[in-house]
């Protein structure tokens, strides 16, 4: 009996022994496995947070969130109370007024403020048909010759055109007054009112009464471009 009670405690520190060394082995292979395992963690990690959405400082979190979400409509509701600008369409007149023209002082500015007073297209055609009345009338070097242009005799004393107004704003307004007021004047007007014809006012013209030679119906009448010419400001 003694000497099976030696041998038991050999066995049972064999049996220790492979216990333990089997335990080292699973431990050394729990952290071979371990170890992959982590870094995998880790670098998902890292992708979840890249592939996060990034919510810029100060946004409320629920608005990035709805952003984020594609094919999600977005609506904007706007207080009732909340108007649109009005819109400026403004015509010629409102942007190159009397004033304007009168400080600018040249006989096309003249020819538009005739125009302005008869409430009639500022165009080009209409202007370039009163440069070329008002050339045959006084010439170019001196279009404002006794303030009347066009030498009217509606308000300006002189019952032949040879009269004279106190300003050549006065005097385009008379022009204008002058052609709205006589009957005799319509195909004129109606020209002017066009706006798209020099040569169709330039016919009116012709074969109304204000030239009694009817300028050669239109023998005498050039249609060469007129030189731009500032009056002295004193006449304005």
């Amino acid at each position: 009996m003694r000497g099976v009670e030696e041998e038991q405690p050999a066995e049972s520190r064999a049996a220790r022994s492979s216990a333990a060394a089997r335990g080292a082995h699973a431990r050394r292979s729990k952290r071979r496995f371990t170890a992959p395992g982590a870094a995998i963690a880790v670098i998902a990690i890292v992708a979840t947070l890249a592939l996060a959405p990034v919510t810029p400082a100060g946004v409320d979190m629920s608005i990035a969130e709805a952003g984020a979400s594609l094919g999600t409509a977005q609506t904007v509701t706007v207080a009732p109370d909340v108007t649109a600008p009005p819109v400026s369409h403004e015509s010629y007149t409102a942007a190159t007024g009397p004033e304007t023209l009168i400080a600018s002082g040249t006989n096309a500015d003249w020819a538009k403020l005739v125009l302005i007073y008869g409430d009639w297209p500022v165009t080009e055609q209409n202007v370039t048909v009163i440069l070329q009345w008002m050339r045959e009338e006084n010439g170019p070097d001196n279009w404002w010759n006794r303030n009347n242009p066009l030498n009217n005799g509606h308000g300006s004393g002189g019952g032949s055109g040879l009269g004279s107004y106190d300003s050549l704003d006065t005097a385009a307004f008379y022009a204008a007054d002058n052609l709205v007021k006589r009957s005799f004047y319509t195909a004129i007007v109606a020209a002017l009112e066009d706006g798209t014809s020099a040569a169709a006012v330039a016919q009116a013209i012709w074969a109304s009464p204000w030239a009694s030679s009817h300028y050669g119906n239109g023998a005498n009448w050039t249609t060469s471009p007129v030189p731009i010419i500032q009056a002295p400001p004193s006449a304005w």
